[in-house]
Formats: C-alpha cells, sequence, structure tokens
C-alpha cells in the first residue's frame, strides 16, 4: 500500500466573523492510497497558510511540500512518515505552521491503519477505556442572564462540566465577577466550571486575578490566563496560587510542554490539530501523567478533531475531561454524518474502525474554497 496522495481541503462559512472560533474556516487533509482507502484530519491553524504547506511543489532539499514528499511512502507507518515530512520541511519548518500542517496529515495516516487493521485507533495503541467525560466549552457571553442561561441549558442536557471562555471576560473585574456570579448561581456542588481569559492579563495582573477568582469561585482551572510564550509569569502565578493553571493549545513541541510542566502548569492541553500529530499528544499524556498533572485536549474544531482526540483520549494514560464545542457553525456540526456520541457527562468511543467518523461530502462541496 502507498500513498497516492494528499489533499488539502478548504473549507469556509460565507461569512467569517474576527471571533475566536475556528470553526468558520477548517483545513481538512485527505490522505488517499492506491488501495482506494482513504483518511480524514483536521489542520488547526492559519488554513489557507496550512493549504500551501501542503501544497508546495517540490523544491531544493528540505524545501518541499507534504503532499509532494509523501508520494509513495507507506501510510501503515505514521511514525516514518511524519520523519519524512520533517526532513522535507527542515528548512522553512520545524515549528508552528508545517508542524500544524503535518498534523492533520498524521492524523490522515492513523485513520487509514485503524480502516485497514479494521479497528479504531485507540484500539491500535491499546484502548483503556469506552468513554471520556466532556465539558461544554463555549465563549463568553455578554451579560449575566446570558451566561446563566447557557450554563442551564447544558446542564439540562446532562453536561456536569462546563467552560466559558474569551467573549466579553478578562478586560473589566467587575463584569467578569457578574457573569461568574450568574453561572455559579445555576450550578451545583458536582460540576465542575473552568475558565479560559483567553491570555489577556500581564503577569501581575494575572496573579491578582488568578488569585482572586480561585478564592472566590470554585473553578476547576483557569486556562491560559498570560500570553503564551511568558514562562516566567506562568512558574510566578503557579507558585502564587493553589488552584490548577492551564495553557499549551498553541504548542508544537515536546520541549514546549515540558518547560510548561517545569514552569508548574497543572494541566497540559495539545491540540491534535496542532501539536505535531497524534504521537506527540500521546507522549504528552504520559509526561503529564509522571508529572502528577493533567491531559486535556484543546478541542474546539469539528468532529474530525474531535473524533480524534477522543482516540487520543481513549488510549492515555489519563483521561480526566475532553473538551466538547457548542456553537452553531455548520462546519462543527455537520461535517462528519456520524460525530462521537454524547450521552449525558460522556462521549462515547465509537467502535467503529480508523477515527470512527464519515465525513459528509456534500459538506465539502458545499463550503470548499
Amino acid at each position: 500500500m502507498k500513498v497516492s496522495s494528499v489533499e488539502a481541503l478548504h473549507l469556509r462559512l460565507p461569512t467569517v466573523q474576527e471571533i475566536h472560533d475556528g470553526k468558520q474556516d477548517v483545513l481538512l487533509v485527505k490522505v488517499s492510497t492506491d488501495t482506494s482507502i482513504v483518511g480524514y484530519g483536521e489542520v488547526v491553524s492559519c488554513s489557507a497558510v496550512a493549504k500551501a504547506v501542503i501544497e508546495a511543489p517540490r523544491s531544493a532539499p528540505r524545501r518541499h511540500g507534504l503532499a509532494a514528499a509523501l508520494l509513495g511512502a507507506d501510510p501503515l507507518d505514521p511514525a516514518g512518515c511524519w520523519s519524512i515530512m520533517y526532513e522535507a520541511t527542515r528548512w522553512y519548518g520545524r515549528h508552528g505552521v508545517v508542524l500544524h500542517a503535518m498534523s492533520g496529515v498524521d492524523q490522515a495516516l492513523w485513520d487509514i491503519v485503524g480502516k485497514v487493521a479494521g479497528r479504531p485507533v485507540s484500539a491500535v495503541w491499546g484502548q483503556r477505556r469506552q468513554r471520556v467525560r466532556v465539558y461544554a466549552s463555549m465563549l463568553f457571553p455578554d451579560t449575566p442572564r446570558e451566561a446563566a442561561m447557557m450554563t442551564a441549558g447544558c446542564l439540562e442536557s446532562g453536561f456536569t462540566a462546563v467552560k466559558f471562555g474569551y467573549g466579553s471576560f478578562g478586560r473589566d473585574r467587575e463584569h467578569d465577577h457578574a457573569l461568574l456570579d450568574a453561572i455559579v448561581k445555576v450550578v451545583d456542588s458536582s460540576t465542575a466550571i473552568m475558565v479560559d481569559a483567553g491570555r489577556v492579563w500581564s503577569t501581575k495582573e494575572g496573579v491578582d486575578r488568578a488569585r482572586e477568582l480561585f478564592e472566590r469561585y470554585p473553578i476547576t482551572w483557569l486556562e491560559e490566563p498570560l500570553h503564551e510564550e511568558n514562562l516566567d509569569g506562568y512558574e510566578e502565578m503557579a507558585a502564587a496560587v493553589d488552584g490548577r493553571i492551564a495553557a499549551g493549545e498553541t504548542e508544537t513541541t515536546l520541549s514546549a510542554f515540558d518547560a510548561l510542566l517545569a514552569c508548574g502548569v497543572k494541566v497540559l492541553q495539545p491540540d491534535v490539530g496542532r501539536a505535531g500529530g497524534l504521537d506527540v499528544c500521546r507522549a504528552v499524556s504520559r509526561r503529564a501523567a509522571r508529572a502528577g498533572a493533567w491531559c486535556v485536549p484543546h478541542c474546539f474544531g469539528t468532529g474530525v478533531n474531535l473524533a480524534a482526540s477522543l482516540q487520543w483520549m481513549a488510549s492515555a494514560d489519563e483521561a480526566p475531561f475532553i473538551e466538547f464545542p457548542l456553537t452553531p457553525s455548520d462546519l462543527r456540526n455537520k461535517l462528519v454524518a456520524n460525530p462521537p456520541r454524547r450521552e449525558g457527562e460522556w462521549v462515547i468511543v465509537p467502535d467503529d474502525p480508523g477515527l470512527g467518523i464519515v465525513v459528509d461530502a456534500d459538506m465539502i462541496g458545499r463550503y470548499r474554497q
């Protein structure tokens, strides 16, 4: 079996708002083989730039596009394909968008591996669990009333954990407290509440705000309160507060995740569409477990990203949560014809081979650029 083509499918809603919701503009990767078996993955990046990384032609050594580099490679050897892609892009890659693009290709290759084996990818790795606890993931609304209504709706549908982030949060202390007061009034003591601050604070303000938030509210973790490169600030914050600090959704190397653990970050959040591939994410899980930290996927994409993240969590050492985004985007809700099924506070690991999903060709035709 050989790779016969690697396609970058850029899908985009007719209107894309400048809000923190990447499901308006999505890059799928389709890897085809000479035996007609295909696999899909999702890239979480700037879609147009990552598409160019995949489609670039052969050039001088180490300056190739991913599709050209992988033509004829063995799709049943994702690690070998990863090495081919890494070597083929070393002149301009090794970090950033190149690893984002490689992540989508890697997912598609593992999808093929599972389909050839006739088993879910997690079973190929060694499945540890049949379900994973989910948390509802939403953008902060403008008003406390909306926050309360959104939280109540999540609880009524069976969620026992909710996370709000970005939106109107982070710029005004009193407004932030009003939002969280409204959320806390709706939940009970068994509900987990997570807050994503959206990297808005300086170190001093972040430490003060984090200390205050953990003292005032029953927050399970405070996510990305500081700029992702402010490692000194994360170390200072982790030492100053008792609660868990979460970070890592933008990282692409194991060394970057090791640095976050060294700073005292207690929740690592690799994204399977950015972090370099599923093997990288699985390695982060193992390192987090050894350090007494949690590893929870950042998963604010389509059903493809969710399915890949779920296969990873089904085989991980520990799987405290998986993110379950709730937004009205067609690309989130309809791109996968059979998205992972949620039952109350759990998302169920499918028995279907590969990533366990069927991508809707009509949706690709409707939104492909």
